[in-house]
C-alpha cells in the first residue's frame, strides 16, 4: 500500500486530525507501509503535502497546522482505504478580522468563561465564533480546535515546556496556571533550570565542540552530508551539509553559528555577510546562543533576496531537548483527579 493510501486509512479510523510523526507510526504499526529511511515521518508528511499542493481541493488531505494532517469533507477515497469520508476542518484561511489561532482562541475563551474549571472543546469553539475571535470557513472547526491544542500539549511536553493547556479527558481542556503549585509546576521550575544551566555550558563550551554540537543537532533534524567547516576557512560558513524532506526535497544549506552571549545580538551585517558567502543552489542558516536585532530579522526576510533562516538561543536549547542532546528524558506518571467523575460523586452524596 503506498504512503497516501495508507494515511487516508490512518486518517479514517483516528476520527480526528494527526501529526505526520503519528501517521507515519499507525501506518508501519499496522503494516500497511514500510520505510528505509531514518525520517518516516519527514516522507510522510512531504509526501501529503506534495498531494495537496499538486492536487489543490481534489487533494483528500488538508492540512491543519504544523505538520498536521486530515481528511477533507466529502473525499473520494482511493481503493484500499476506508470507504467512509470523515468530515475535517480546512485549513483557516486569511481574513482581515482573524487575529488569534485556534489554541489562542481556547486559551481567551477559557480565561473569560471558564472560571477556573475545564470547558468541553465544543464548546470552547462555539463561544470563539460568537466573540469573533475565530474566523473560519472550515465545516467542522471543533475537531480542529481540539486537534491544535492536543498537538500543542504535545508539542510542549516534548521540549520540556509546561503545556499552557491540560487535557481532561473526554473533550475537557483547562489551562495549566490553574493548577497552582503543584507536581506540573515543579517539573516546568525544574525543566526551566535545565535550560538555563544547558545554555551556559553551551556557552562555556570552546569553538570547535560547539559546531560539532551543532552539526550533531541538525543530523537530529533531518541533514545529511554534515560537515564543519570553518577550520579550513570558508568564508565565515561553519557547517555545510543537506536538509533532507521525505526522502524527496534535498536543499543544500550554509550555516553560520555564534557563541554569544545573551546581550550580544546577532546584528544586520552578520545576515548579509552569511548570504554573500553561500554556493550556488545554497540557503543560509544562522545558529547563535544570544539572540537577532531587529535589523537582522529584517534582512534575514528580504523578498528579492535569498532567505536566511534564524534560530535563536531560546529555540536552540529547546531544539536540543526536544533530540536528547545534552539532556535525557525522567518522566515521572502524574495523575490527576477526573473532574467528572468528582462531580459525579458529589451528585451522588447530596
Amino acid at each position: 500500500m503506498d504512503v497516501k493510501t495508507a494515511a487516508i486509512q490512518v486518517l479514517q479510523q483516528a476520527e480526528m486530525a494527526l501529526n505526520a510523526k503519528d501517521i507515519a507510526e499507525q501506518i508501519m504499526a499496522a503494516g500497511l507501509w514500510q520505510s528505509d529511511g531514518k525520517t518516516p515521518d519527514a516522507t510522510v508528511s512531504a509526501r501529503l503535502y506534495s498531494d495537496i499542493k499538486n492536487n489543490g481541493d481534489k487533494s483528500p488531505f488538508v492540512k491543519v497546522g504544523p505538520q498536521t494532517f486530515a481528511l477533507r469533507d466529502s473525499t473520494e477515497i482511493p481503493s484500499g482505504a476506508a470507504s467512509v469520508p470523515v468530515a475535517v476542518e480546512e485549513a483557516p484561511k486569511h481574513h482581515p478580522n482573524a487575529g488569534f489561532s485556534f489554541t489562542d482562541c481556547a486559551q481567551k475563551v477559557l480565561e473569560e468563561f471558564g472560571d477556573k474549571k475545564p470547558m468541553h472543546y465544543k464548546e470552547i469553539t462555539e463561544k470563539a465564533l460568537q466573540k469573533g475571535w475565530l474566523v473560519t470557513g472550515g465545516k467542522t472547526p471543533e475537531a480542529t480546535m481540539y486537534a491544535q491544542v492536543i498537538t500543542e500539549i504535545k508539542r510542549q511536553q516534548k521540549r520540556g515546556e509546561r503545556p499552557r493547556f491540560v487535557q481532561h479527558g473526554r473533550g475537557y481542556i483547562g489551562l495549566s496556571q490553574w493548577m497552582g503549585r503543584g507536581l506540573a509546576f515543579q517539573i516546568e521550575q525544574h525543566n526551566h533550570q535545565v535550560r538555563k544551566v544547558l545554555r551556559e555550558r553551551l556557552l562555556a563550551m570552546k569553538p570547535g565542540e560547539f559546531e560539532e554540537l551543532i552539526s550533531q543537532l541538525l543530523a537530529e533534524m533531518g541533514f545529511e552530508m554534515v560537515k564543519v567547516t570553518k577550520l579550513s576557512g570558508d568564508g565565515g560558513i561553519d557547517v555545510r551539509g543537506t536538509l533532507v524532506v521525505g526522502d524527496v526535497v534535498r536543499i543544500k544549506m550554509a550555516v553560520q553559528v555564534k557563541k554569544w552571549k545573551l546581550k550580544n545580538n546577532i546584528q544586520a551585517p552578520v545576515v548579509q555577510q552569511v548570504r554573500g558567502s553561500l554556493g550556488a543552489h545554497e540557503q543560509g542558516l544562522i545558529i547563535t546562543t544570544s539572540d537577532f536585532s531587529p535589523g537582522a530579522v529584517k534582512e534575514a526576510a528580504q523578498a528579492d533576496k535569498t532567505p536566511i533562516a534564524l534560530m535563536n538561543g531560546d529555540q536552540l536549547v529547546m531544539l536540543l531537548m526536544e533530540h536528547g542532546i545534552g539532556v535525557h528524558r525522567s518522566t515521572p506518571d502524574l495523575f490527576e483527579i477526573d473532574e467528572e467523575f468528582a462531580a459525579h460523586q458529589n451528585a451522588i452524596k447530596e
